[in-house]
């Protein structure tokens, strides 16, 4: 006796493994694009192998960070300007490893979303892969999750994972001192931090995110999904020439949060915020949200994406390697006897 069988499927209950196998298949040359010296295996196996020694490395210490975008996500699945939210994955990432004196090596990427679209999502990996080449790390592995039910429709969410190493015995920060130089380098907009006062200022502003940029060329929305600069080749050379005794990435939290983080107990920073123009966008932001020079401090990097902590002695060579390397350079102050960050002068 036989009789018909309806069972269910994988691909009926929302899951599309042949579109997953797809997207493999089409990120694979992105990914190939990122490859260095080190990387054994990428793409397709349970794990990936990368060679510390082949990489250059005698005694190593490793280093990873994790990081995601926040909510600058929204803007960019809103809008459907997906290309470059990749490259602010990896820079939220790597950024922070090199604060510890390593060279990021290697990358993974966590994608999630409830109906996977092939196309959409090799533009994002396409992003990674770009931000990857960038800083000089590979991407040798990820995940895609599709997850019916769990997402809105449209709606993905991004995390990246970032492995680096250093010589034993050069980790940062270390010998801060007071009279140690404070460089700035500037940020290129808002970065990846802050986006949920930036959405809650834009809503009050009545604008949408098709409207014409109020404070640049282009779209509004466009203009807030600027990418993230990638510090990662000049602040590595700066170490290796010598004389950085410390690193801060400005993220959530801006100088007043971050610089502590990096400078000893019983030391503090003096910065004097006539130092670097504050860009146009910190400037609306302020302005359409009534926004005092504290809060803008303490929430968003304000134009000043990394702060490099120097001996007084190398900041003029410093600063020039930094330029020369394409970096908009200013002195923001000087570490000083005491606690916390000190401010002077006016931010607009």
């Amino acid at each position: 006796m036989t009789r018909d069988k309806n069972g269910l499927t994988y691909a009926a209950a929302g899951v599309d493994i042949d579109a997953g196998n797809a997207l493999v298949e089409k990120i694979k040359p992105a990914a190939k694009r990122t490859s260095r010296a080190g990387v054994m295996a990428g793409l397709g196996g349970f794990g990936a192998l990368f060679d510390l020694r082949a990489a250059g490395y005698q005694d190593p210490v490793l280093v990873a960070a994790t990081d995601g975008v926040g909510t600058k996500l929204r803007i960019a699945i809103d809008t459907g300007l997906v290309d470059t939210i990749g490259i602010d994955l990896v820079a939220m990432c790597v950024n922070d490893l090199v604060c510890q004196g390593a060279e990021p090596l290697f990358f993974l990427d966590y994608f999630a979303t409830g109906k996977l679209d092939v196309d959409q999502a090799a533009r994002i990996v396409e992003g990674i892969a770009e931000g990857c080449v960038r800083s000089g790390c590979a991407l040798i592995g990820g995940e895609t999750a599709e997850m019916p039910g769990m997402y809105h429709a449209g709606d993905f969410d991004l995390a990246g994972f970032a492995v680096g190493a250093l010589e034993r015995g050069a980790e940062l920060p270390s010998g801060v001192k007071v009279g140690d130089v404070l460089l700035g380098l500037a940020s290129d907009g808002v970065h990846s931090n802050g986006y949920s006062l930036v959405r809650k200022v834009v809503e009050m502003s009545g604008l949408g995110w098709q409207a014409d940029c109020p404070f640049g060329a282009g779209s509004l929305g466009a203009a807030l999904l600027a990418p993230t600069r990638l510090y990662v080749r000049p602040a590595l050379a700066a170490v290796r020439a010598g004389g950085v005794h410390a690193l801060a990435h400005i993220t959530g939290g801006g100088l007043t949060e971050n610089l502590p983080r990096v400078i000893p107990e019983g030391l503090g920073c003096a910065i004097d915020l006539s130092s670097w123009d504050l860009p146009p966008v910190f400037g609306w932001l302020a302005e359409r949200g009534g926004m005092e020079a504290g809060e803008m401090l303490k929430t968003f990097n304000s134009g000043i994406g990394m702060v490099l902590v120097v001996d007084a002695a190398r900041a003029d060579a410093l600063e020039h390697m930094l330029s020369a390397e394409g970096e908009t350079v200013c002195r923001l102050g000087a570490v000083v006897a005491g606690e916390g960050v000190a401010y002077s002068g006016s931010l607009f």
